[in-house]
Formats: structure tokens, sequence, C-alpha cells
């Protein structure tokens, strides 16, 4: 007799139920983590605050939607509001996925390809850290759909939406420019492709996406001086420093963030069993050849065009973040599995995929609170709170006026400027035209906090940030203990204060 697992089970009769639940799991875990465990919030989160403030219609960290919407959750709700904005996304992402799976492989199949998403470690482990490549997830996720239903099924009221769905694209990120293109280019290499072009609603679609860019090309007008001069030194130097071996370190960097898929592939496979038995069988009708093409396409071509930019331009990583670039990796390996999926192992297989959708969470929240016993120094432990409240009541006390620029490191600067209160503008000190907001005149007149981290008792002024702020005297370093201190340093900020000129010195 078979007998199947609860999780295969409830697969077979309720699939849609079994996507439910895994994405609302793991946004619920990946919401409550980091809101009750992090202190701070993680990476250059804290900069796209600062930036989002401001609500500029572009900035250094590129097109405006991300930080204008980071900001309007943490107006809101605070940083819980910003971390669950990030799983809202990731939500919207596997949901757009089956959707469009469940139009191509059926919605058994379809289920299937989102809980392999699940072992995909960037729709999981970096989401709490919203930015450009978090949004872009479900907006490219939409755009893939309707673009599957407007040309894929000939659903020709779907142009609209595929318009709307690139314009809010190219406004969040840099793999809007890259989905274009390969759209663009699989549109026109396509029979099918070319047969809608003779109709008048992709070129409808093709005037809103312009009409949707006007703001991006403000900002590129308004801003020449921040991105012409990086882009001339670029492509001056991209043929010399271009290496083939940074492009092959992104590819295998790229598989490796797909471990847990091919963990969980291999072992339904049936990967070295010597002794086969009965297993549940999934079936599906067969998938159509269009169809096919498409789901290889969009799983491939923008990664491969994201690889190439990112080794011309020296990035590190891929060009507009991998989990945009990454969405149809499990759709594909779903669709290249045949039209009869077998689960062997299915104990092993269901135990697994649920850690991969347990563990990640809780041991985030685990090491937060056990790796400072060791002397692990994580930013997400740093007191932003505290930072902020002291620095702002601080100033006022001195001068009378609340504080509204902070300007010297950028991570603490950023944190201070968050928490203060009323909130402060980041001034970048080091590369002022990424704050057009703050001028010369501006920290002359209002006066300013700069902060450095402090590497001695004194907490001296660094030479970058004296060279800047002639005449910064610093003032007596001040120690915060982290949200969970065990064995790490303590926390040690150098600082000093720009005297405002309309404000009394010295203090009554």
């Amino acid at each position: 007799m078979l007998q199947v697992s609860i999780i295969l089970e409830l697969l077979r009769a309720q699939p849609r139920l079994m996507v439910w639940m895994t994405a609302l799991t793991q946004a619920a875990l990946w919401w409550i983590v980091p809101s009750l465990f992090y202190a701070a919030p993680p990476g250059d989160l804290p900069i796209l605050l600062a930036v989002g403030h401001e609500f500029q219609i572009g900035s250094f960290l590129g097109p405006p939607l991300p930080a204008w919407l980071a900001e309007a959750a943490f107006d809101l709700a605070g940083m819980p509001g910003v971390y669950l904005l990030s799983q809202a996304c990731i939500v919207v992402a596997y949901w757009a996925v089956f959707t469009l799976g469940r139009a191509i492989v059926g919605e058994i199949h379809a289920a299937i390809a989102v809980m392999l998403m699940v072992g995909v470690a960037v729709f999981t482990v970096p989401t709490p850290e919203f930015g450009p490549a978090v949004l872009a997830t479900p907006i490219a996720a939409l755009m893939l759909l309707h673009f599957w239903r407007a040309l894929g099924q000939g659903r020709r009221g779907y142009w609209a939406l595929v318009a709307v769905d690139t314009g809010l694209l190219l406004m969040t990120s840099y793999a809007g420019l890259i989905f274009c293109l390969v759209s663009v280019a699989f549109t026109l290499g396509t029979a099918r492709g070319r047969a809608a072009l003779r109709t008048i609603d992709p070129w409808i679609a093709a005037v809103i996406v312009l009409v949707l860019m006007v703001p991006d090309l403000l900002w590129l007008d308004a801003a020449g001086d921040l991105w012409l001069s990086t882009l001339s030194r670029v492509l001056g130097t991209m043929i010399s420093d271009a290496d083939p071996f940074d492009w092959l370190r992104l590819i295998l960097n790229t598989a490796l963030l797909h471990g847990g898929l091919v963990i969980l592939v291999a072992l339904a496979a049936g990967w070295k069993l010597t002794r086969f038995r009965r297993v549940p069988v999934f079936l599906r009708p067969a998938v159509d050849p269009f169809a096919r093409l498409f789901v290889y396409y969009h799983a491939v071509a923008p990664f491969l065009v994201a690889s190439v930019v990112s080794v011309v331009f020296g990035e590190r990583g891929l060009f507009g973040g991998a989990a945009p670039l990454v969405l149809l990796s499990a759709l594909a390996v779903v669709v290249a599995g045949g039209d009869i999926i077998t689960v062997h192992r299915q104990r092993l297989v269901g135990a697994v995929w649920a850690g991969w959708l347990i563990a990640p969470p809780l041991l985030s929240g685990l090491l937060t609170v056990t790796l400072p016993w060791i002397g692990a120094d994580l930013q997400v432990t740093q007191p932003a709170r505290a930072i902020g409240r002291y620095f702002s009541e601080t100033f006022a006390r001195r001068t009378g006026r609340p504080l509204e620029i902070v300007a010297g490191d950028p991570r603490l600067a950023s944190l201070a400027a968050l928490y203060a209160r009323p909130r402060a503008h980041l001034y970048f000190d080091a590369t002022p035209v990424r704050s057009p907001w703050i001028t010369p005149a501006d920290v002359a007149g209002k006066g300013a906090v700069v902060l450095w981290p402090a590497t001695d008792a004194a907490g001296a002024v660094p030479t970058e940030i004296a060279a800047r702020f002639p005449g910064l005297v610093p003032d007596v370093r001040q120690t915060f203990e982290r949200s969970v201190q065990g064995r790490a340093p303590l926390l040690r900020i150098g600082w000093g204060l720009v005297w405002p000129q309309t404000a009394r010195w010295p203090p009554p």
C-alpha cells in the first residue's frame, strides 16, 4: 500500500492552499524575527531610508520607488512596517509565479515550482534588507505573468498592464532595463511576437512606458554630474578591465544560491537510490512548445545579460540584484522535469523542504543572540534608537535648536538621522553630490553632528573628516551597549559638533 506524506497529500488535494501556506509562513517568520531581534536595520537599509526621507526623483541608489515606499512604510509603522513591506513583495512574487505556472504546467506543478523557490536563498535570507532588488522581484514577476497573457495567450488587454509593470520596474531597479531588453528581443525573435507587433496594443504599451519613464529621464538630466562621470570612466576602461573569471565567479555564486533547490530535486528524483519503490506521481498535460520556450528564455536570458553587464561595470554582484533575475529558475526546473513528476524519499524531501522554509529565519534570530557571545560584531545589534536619541538630545540641549543634519560615517550617521527626534537629514560629506538636499551653507547655518567609529581612547577626528570640517573639535567619545552585548566590543563613537552660526557659544 502506498503511503503519502501529509505535505504531498496537501499538494495533491489543495495546491493553491499549499502555495499560500508556504508564502505566508515564510513571510510571517521573516517579519517576526527581524522585528523582534534586530535593534538596527540590516545592511544599507538605513541609507535607503535616509534617501527616501528626502523624496528625490532619483539618487545614487538608482530609481526612486524603493526609497519612497520604504520611507512611507517607516512613517506608518516603523521598522516592522519596512520588514512587512519586504515580505509582502515576496508573497506577491510567489503568487505571480504560481499564476504563471498554472497557465503553463497546471496547478499542481505550479505549486511544486513555488515550493522549490524556498530553496533559492535570494527569496529568503536577504529579504529583510528591503531595497531595489526586493521590490523589483514582485514587479518583474507580474510583468512576466502579464507578458505571457498578452503574448502567449493573445489577451490583448494585458499589454497595458505590461506597460505599467515595465514603467514601475524602471522606477525601481536597473534590472528593469534588462527585462525591457530581453522582452523586446523575445518579441522580435519569435513568430508570435512579430505577429503581435502588427497590432496596435504593443505600440500603445510602448508609449505608456515612455510616459512612465519621464521621472527617470528628468533625474538623469538633473544629475548628469553624478552618473556621467562614472559612465565615462567605465566605458573607457571596460575592455581592459573586464575579466572572464569574474563572469565565471558570478555564475558559480548564482548556482550556489540555488543549493537548496538542487538538493530537493536530487532527493526527489531518487539520486543514489539503488532500490525503487512505489512513489507519489504528479501528472500534467503536455506543455505547449512556445510556453516551454517562454519559461526557459526568461529563466536564463535576464541572468546572462545581467552577469555580462556586471563584469563590464566591475560589479561584485549581479546588476540589479539576483532575486528578480532568477524568478523562473524553479519553474524552468519543473518544466524540464517532464509531464510526470515522481517524488522519491517523500518523507525526507518533506522534512528538508520544511527545514528550508523554517530554519533560516529561526537560525537568523538564534545567531543574533548567540554570536555576540563569541565576540562577533553584528550590525543588527547596534542600538540605533539610543544613538539617535543621544545625539539629537545633546545637540538640542547645547544649541537650543533641533538637530537637522548628521554627517560622517554613512552607517552611523544614517542610524542617528533615522532615530533622531525629529528626523534629521543625512549629509554625505565625502561625496556631497549624493546628498543634494544639503549644501555646505546649510551645514554652516544649521549646524550638524559628525560621527565616526572611535578607534582610540580620545576619539580623535579621522584625517579625512578633519579635512572636510576644518576646526571640528572632537567631543568626549560615546560608548553604547549593543542590544546583545555578549563578548562583542562596545560600540564606541567619536563625534564632533558643527556649531550653528545663529546659536550662541558658549551655551548658557
